[in-house]
């Protein structure tokens, strides 16, 4: 089997580690537009329960990437100045971007994938240049502004929508002690700012804030860098007079990414190509290899016929992809009414309706996993209280 995978991202990457570790005899390259040393972004998250599916898939690959996390066990919520604690059971981790890359890279490498850098494919017949036209699998592990994908969005019906807040993606060499979002009003606006340390010099920091504090404080007529010196402002208390640092950290909003079909003939996508998953629930890194594992899995399992591996890797991962995806849904949904729920509610009952807003978490899952939190929240009359 000859498999070209375009985007040399953690999806695309691990997938080429997954077939060429199980297939040694197959020709798994990868594709990638930037160099081997760019990335954009800071640190990504990787979740504790997620990890587990990639250990069960790549134990090599498993402990390279656990061995150069940043652990934490809490999180902290901010809302009316008022600061929460959620203790964990169980630890979640993030990790440099640029890191995980260069690991990915080179248990690539040591698989026997073979990685084209700084090689951008507008279309799939530039795949010839390479070697590839006559690829049996051709793979879009390429993000949201998938090539792939834009060459055949009829086929796999893609659609396309941008949610309304607007946010940008910031580091800071300020290491804060634990993951937080904090939730704030300022000059008639509702900001909320999420954070965490991912290695020992540096944090992620991304700013949010809905479409009505956009306009109201004039966000929407500053610069980036205007924008930037502006939550160095507001969130200075939390940034102990540190900067925010940028990285391509341009103000957006989400786009949201659908696709009736996952395949097309022998094209086929995953990761934020095929679903973007929303940053707010932190799985988004780990659902992209998630599909890896998945796809990896139906090409070995019903090699060579293509088509029926295709097939397979839609009917069998759907059911989880879906869960997963509408978690993310939920919880996009919710942030873009933070400005209702920061006016409704105590900081306890925000706590709760935060915790609770993906509707995979109910009050007993939150007994068991979150029991200090719980008590907090009971003794301040939530959940019965938290409509009111």
């Amino acid at each position: 089997m000859k498999i070209a995978i375009i985007g040399g991202g953690p999806s695309g990457l691990y997938l080429g580690i997954l077939l060429k570790r199980r297939a040694p005899d197959w020709q798994v390259e990868v594709v990638e537009q930037n160099a081997a040393d760019a990335t954009f972004g800071f640190g990504v998250v990787l979740a504790d329960t997620g990890l587990q599916q990639l250990r069960h898939a790549d134990e090599a690959s498993y402990q390279a990437m656990t061995a150069a996390m940043h652990y934490n066990d809490r999180q902290t919520i901010v809302h009316n100045e008022t600061p929460i604690e959620v203790a964990r059971q169980v630890k979640g981790g993030a990790i440099e971007r640029l890191r995980l890359l260069s690991i990915l890279q080179a248990q690539a490498d040591a698989a026997g994938v073979r990685t084209h850098f700084g090689c951008r494919i507008g279309m799939v017949a530039e795949l010839a240049r390479i070697g590839l036209a006559d690829a049996d699998v051709v793979v879009g592990a390429d993000g949201v502004n998938s090539t792939l994908r834009g060459e055949f969005a009829e086929q796999f019906g893609t659609t396309r929508r941008s949610l309304t807040n607007h946010f940008a993606w910031y580091g800071t060499h300020h290491v804060f002690d634990s993951p937080a979002l904090v939730f704030r009003k300022h000059a008639g606006g509702h900001f909320v700012a999420h954070y965490y340390p991912y290695s020992a010099t540096m944090s992620t920091f991304v700013a949010e804030c809905d479409d009505a504090t956009w306009q109201r404080c004039g966000l929407a007529e500053m610069s980036d860098d205007e924008r930037q010196r502006f939550f160095e402002n507001l969130y200075a208390p939390e940034l102990y007079g540190k900067p925010l640092l940028s990285n391509n950290s341009v103000w957006r909003q989400f786009p949201v990414i659908r696709n009736a079909h996952w395949f097309h003939d022998r094209y086929v996508l995953i990761g934020d190509a095929l679903a973007s998953a929303h940053f707010s629930i932190g799985s988004g890194t780990r659902i992209a290899m998630t599909d890896a594992i998945a796809l990896a899995e139906a090409l070995l399992a019903e090699a060579p016929n293509v088509s029926a591996a295709l097939h397979r890797y839609q009917e069998r991962h759907t059911p989880e992809k879906r869960k997963l995806i509408e978690a993310s849904e939920h919880s996009f949904d919710w942030y873009e009414r933070i400005a209702e729920w920061m006016e409704r509610y105590t900081p306890e009952a925000f706590v709760y309706h935060f915790m609770t807003r993906t509707g995979r978490v109910d009050d007993a899952r939150l007994r068991r996993a979150f029991p200090e939190l719980m008590k907090r929240l009971e003794a301040a009359g939530v959940p019965s209280g938290a409509g009111a």
